[in-house]
């Protein structure tokens, strides 16, 4: 039942300039822009995520790197390009951990994700908040990131409450306190609701939530339709039926491990990359998955990171092309003679695995 249930919502602070912060402790302390340029120019561009050193000063998502600039013009700012490999590789561990605290894991995005608790929990939100706790803490250990937390009976109000007390935060709403919740965050802070919509309601004088919580169901259908108009009047209560539905970040798995030493032999690359191969492997024929694309990382001795990646001509689970195809990738990479630091192995364009295998598959 919809009141028994207990969701948690996660959202990681900062999240892509916080993967920088890991990389590069040095600009922890600093305001730190990481940022998506259009290649036309040093100052073209947008921001796609300010630590909150650099938001004290007004840089927010979205702003053009232009203006950014100018907000942080007399600091000791730094502007980055999105690193996406990168990032994408804390995002899957990340997932990685948490979908082992769910019943039911939605994957939302690289920084957010749902979890059903309600079965682990046996319904109860003290309990769901000693799990929030206790997951904060293992992705803190193990990665070194932090991430706020909501937790309620349904899905809008943990999204809304794992803003409220950003960064590194965890918010509980029991529902005899939702109206109180409610009270206390702005009409913008409605997940769902859009700037058009706000500015319509400015329009008949609806500033806040309780001016929203006033209006007739009958009169915000009529001003914003059926569909639309429901949607409004029941986010506004901080009703929500809609359930955790189960979504992976299926796009691609990997593994990676730093070396006990730099090394461009390929004779003390190999064993390390078979192991990871072999992990890899059992990763993806755990939750029954084909791939049709491998990858091999390097992050090399200067910090600077690259990969090739090779398709095969059709989906496959079988661990000897795995192993086969990631060799091959290996051996071209190091005819640069680059010492590597971390080595992994990726494979993406996944599918399930369905019917007939691969002969090798047995082997």
């Amino acid at each position: 039942m919809a009141e028994d249930r207990c969701v948690i919502h996660v959202d990681f602070d900062y999240f892509y300039a916080q993967c920088e912060e890991i990389r590069n402790p040095q600009f922890k302390n600093k305001p730190l822009c990481v940022c998506i340029y259009s290649n036309r120019g040093d100052d073209s561009g947008a921001v796609a995520t300010a630590n909150y050193v650099a938001r004290e000063y007004g840089v927010r998502s979205g702003l053009s790197i232009y203006r950014a600039r100018s907000l942080l013009e007399d600091t000791d700012s730094h502007f980055i390009p999105v690193d996406f490999e990168y990032v994408s590789d804390i995002s899957e561990r990340a997932m990685n951990i948490m979908e082992g605290y769910a019943d039911v894991f939605e994957y939302v995005g690289r920084d957010e994700a749902y979890l059903d608790v309600t079965a682990r929990t046996d319904g109860s939100l003290k309990i769901a908040a000693h799990l929030g706790q206790q997951l904060k803490v293992e992705i803190r250990k193990s990665l070194g990131m932090t991430c706020s937390v909501g937790i309620s009976r349904n899905k809008l109000l943990s999204k809304m409450a794992s803003n409220y007390k950003k960064p590194d935060g965890l918010t509980i709403i029991h529902p005899d306190k939702t109206q109180d919740f409610l009270n206390n965050i702005s009409l913008k802070d409605i997940h769902g609701l859009g700037k058009k919509t706000l500015k319509r309601l400015e329009s008949i004088n609806v500033h806040t939530i309780p001016d929203a919580q006033k209006i007739d169901i009958f009169d915000v259908q009529k001003m914003f339709g059926r569909k639309a108009g429901t949607a409004l009047y029941n986010s506004v209560r901080g009703a929500d039926d809609s359930m955790v539905q189960k979504r992976s970040p299926n796009v691609q798995y990997s593994k990676m491990v730093t070396l006990s030493q730099d090394t461009s032999s390929f004779e003390e690359l190999y064993p390390v990359l078979s192991t990871l191969c072999d992990t890899l492997h059992n990763v993806i024929s755990e939750r029954e998955l084909q791939y049709r694309t491998v990858g091999v990382q390097f992050i090399h001795s200067d910090m600077s990171g690259r990969s090739r990646s090779k398709t095969v001509r059709k989906h496959t689970a079988s661990l000897m092309v795995l192993k086969e195809t990631a060799t091959a990738l290996l051996k071209e990479a190091l005819h640069e003679k680059r010492t590597v630091r971390r080595l992994g192995v990726k494979v993406s364009e996944l599918g399930e695995a369905r019917g007939q295998q691969d002969i090798r598959n047995y082997f």
